[in-house]
């Protein structure tokens, strides 16, 4: 049901001139999806209420209501169309009427953390793309027959919206900075364990896929009560992002899949200066896949102890600062950090504050799309690391978009890392012996006689990074003289 649904949809947003991108089909069928499941959810609540004899006043006012503008039925039940709106009556209604309405919520809602905020958010960075009111209305119907009362229905529906969002990464442009492979996330969870009662944050939130499948992983636990639900859905997960489209994808996918007031932020996460946070700030657990690559502004490196012009360092910085003493992480980083001469004082506070037990080595392709090498770093703050395990994984097979990473490639990295244990893809190395100078991190597997296959674009990353030292170095003895 869901599967054609969103198919036909497709089909018919290739068509419309708004709608050029991957992004643009995940945007437009976002905001369209949304208010079809808010519609359903009120409905819900509405019947909850009635049989315990209560009254329920729904969010939005009627005639914003999915039943009154997008979906006015007969008698019969189907869609009457001497009512519903189509062409450039439907299309001027959404953008002058029901756009503006949707997002004063955020002015009028009692709090940041209410669906009511959301709502406002959402709406506010959103606009309606669709030239034609003919091929919003066409959506419309589409959307209309989608059903999300069951458990399954949600599930499925989650499901192929995370299908979705992988397609967005693999399109390009932007959209590969909002998607981590879920079998990634799965793992990184697997390793961390959160536990209920735990405040989880990402601060790069993208997508959402981190909080999505921390929730996934936390509803299954065994005999949960009424307050551990409660609290899982109010008080565990928590995000911010800086771009508009990522917010809001991520927002509606926390939504649909079930947290339905999300503790997510739309801001520049390393605008913060890091001397500034305070204990209550502070998170038991952080899991996060930061954007790297990207270059910030002196004014913003400025709120760091290690200034960088590479944002993953800066967000690593952040991400440490933010973990309560005895939390624990799972981080992506480019491989490059492992052993770049601009990280050398990065790497050194992390292993010295740090306890970072385990390195994942990603082999090129596990971002769909992308051909960067990866890792990532287990710590847990508060003491400084001994031993670190690394794990080089080794699917036996190119990656890719046709061939992405699934769960079976990383159950052997989840295996072992219970006990640390020594295999052909995996050892151990004593931090004590380590370079003081430089503490090198390089994946080098004593199984294949420690040899590294790199790639061009890392040897030319540490060339611009040792020139950058070199400029560094020559300005300061310039200053001397």
């Amino acid at each position: 049901m869901f599967e054609q649904a969103f198919k036909n949809i497709d089909d018919v947003l290739r068509k419309d001139a708004g709608c050029s991108s991957e992004l643009d089909y995940i945007e437009q069928t976002s905001w369209v999806l949304f208010l079809k499941y808010l519609d359903a959810l009120e409905q819900d609540k509405s019947i909850e209420a009635a049989l315990e004899g209560k009254p329920y006043k729904f969010i939005l006012e009627n005639k914003y209501r999915w039943e009154a503008w997008a979906a006015p039925k007969g008698k019969d039940g189907k869609i009457d169309a001497n009512r519903a709106m189509t062409g450039d009556d439907l299309r001027d209604f959404v953008n002058a009427k029901l756009f503006p309405y949707l997002h004063g919520f955020k002015t009028r809602a009692e709090g940041p953390n209410t669906i009511e905020y959301k709502i406002g958010e959402i709406f506010g960075e959103l606009r309606n793309k669709f030239q034609s009111g003919y091929s919003l209305r066409a959506v419309i119907d589409e959307m209309d027959e989608l059903r999300f009362r069951s458990q399954t229905e949600k599930h499925e529906l989650s499901h192929l919206y995370e299908a979705k969002l992988r397609n967005m990464g693999n399109a390009g442009r932007n959209g590969g900075e909002y998607y981590t492979p879920r079998p990634l996330i799965r793992a990184i969870i697997n390793v961390v364990k959160p536990e209920i009662g735990q405040r989880i944050y990402d601060g790069a939130l993208g997508s959402g896929g981190f909080l999505c499948e921390a929730f996934d992983y936390l509803r299954k636990r065994p005999g949960l009560t009424t307050k551990d639900v409660k609290k899982i859905q109010n008080h565990t997960f928590y995000g911010k992002e800086k771009k508009s489209l990522a917010y809001v994808i991520g927002i509606m996918n926390m939504i649909l899949h079930g947290i339905e007031a999300p503790n997510v932020l739309h801001t520049n996460t390393l605008a913060e200066n890091i001397m500034d946070i305070q204990e209550k700030d502070r998170f038991d657990i952080v899991m996060t896949n930061p954007p790297f690559g990207g270059k910030e502004h002196k004014e913003v490196q400025q709120n760091f102890t290690i200034r960088s012009g590479e944002t993953a360092y800066l967000f690593l910085q952040h991400f440490m600062k933010f973990l309560k003493a005895g939390g624990r992480a799972g981080l992506v980083i480019k491989n490059t950090f492992l052993s770049n001469g601009d990280a050398t004082n990065l790497r050194k506070e992390l292993l010295e504050t740090c306890n970072v037990h385990t390195i994942l080595d990603l082999p090129g392709g596990a971002f769909q799309g992308a051909g960067v090498k990866t890792v990532v770093l287990f710590f847990e703050k508060g003491a400084p690391t001994r031993r670190i395990w690394f794990y080089q994984l080794n699917p036996g097979r190119s990656l890719g978009k046709t061939n992405p990473l699934n769960d079976a490639d990383l159950k052997e990295f989840v295996e072992l890392q219970k006990r640390l244990a020594d295999s052909p893809n995996s050892w151990s190395i004593d931090v004590s012996k380590l370079n003081k100078r430089t503490y090198d991190l390089s994946v080098k597997n004593p199984s294949n006689g420690g040899d590294i296959q790199r790639l061009p674009q890392e040897i030319v990353e540490e060339i611009e990074a040792l020139d950058s030292q070199s400029a560094l170095v020559l300005g300061r003895i310039r200053e001397l003289l």
